[in-house]
């Protein structure tokens, strides 16, 4: 299923060139161009503080985007290119790039963890530690997951779930050639902290024997 794609609202840019470009900023724009997907290449202009805050939100550059244009069709896109001012840098120039429900791409897919209370190591009080909230995965543009499941059904103490483990859409690949941790499932920091001490007695212990 593929998941809920954010809008990228933009206007279309009449101008081309350095002069309709240093408008557009001047009127609270950052010019840009839309370009692929067998069409001209199109202008367009997008609010700067739209665009600066999507950018402080993350992931931008591998986030795909429904692109809405007034009086136009809406178009995949996703975002290959942001010049910034060397100084400021704050955004002055986007690069869009369509795509084809065919195209394929890296995009980062959000984890969610199911069935904890079917993890007998959590109902010993074991702690779910999440390396890899999210995961960057070779995708096709038209069957984008809205997420990764991992069922912790039967997962106890001491155990590790890595991407192996996890169902991944048909067609959709890791951009990781190995089979990296996604998360474990350790013992509570009382029964670990207990251990030690016990650990340590033991070894004062045989160390009173010796003398």
């Amino acid at each position: 299923m593929a998941g809920q794609i954010p809008d990228l609202n933009a206007e279309a840019r009449t101008g081309t060139g350095k002069g309709a470009a240093r408008q557009a900023r001047r009127d609270g724009f950052v010019p840009g161009v839309v370009y692929g997907g067998e069409a001209d290449p199109q202008a367009i202009q997008i609010p700067f503080n739209v665009l600066l805050k999507k950018l402080k939100d993350g992931r931008f550059l591998s986030t795909l985007f429904n692109l809405k244009v007034e009086g136009q069709e809406d178009v995949r896109v996703i975002c290959r290119g942001v010049q910034r001012d060397i100084i400021k840098d704050l955004p002055t120039h986007i690069d869009l790039l369509r795509l084809r429900r065919t195209s394929k791409i890296n995009l980062f897919i959000h984890v969610d963890f199911e069935n904890e209370e079917a993890a007998p190591g959590i109902k010993k009080g074991g702690v779910l530690t999440i390396v890899r909230p999210e995961v960057e995965l070779n995708v096709t543009a038209g069957d984008i997951p809205e997420r990764l499941v991992v069922d912790l059904t039967g997962k106890d103490i001491g155990d590790t779930i890595t991407i192996s483990q996890i169902d991944l859409p048909e067609g959709a690949k890791p951009t990781i050639d190995r089979d990296f941790v996604i998360a474990n499932l350790s013992a509570p920091s009382g029964l670990r902290s207990a251990g030690e001490d016990e650990d340590g007695e033991g070894e004062g212990e045989e160390a009173a024997a010796e003398e």
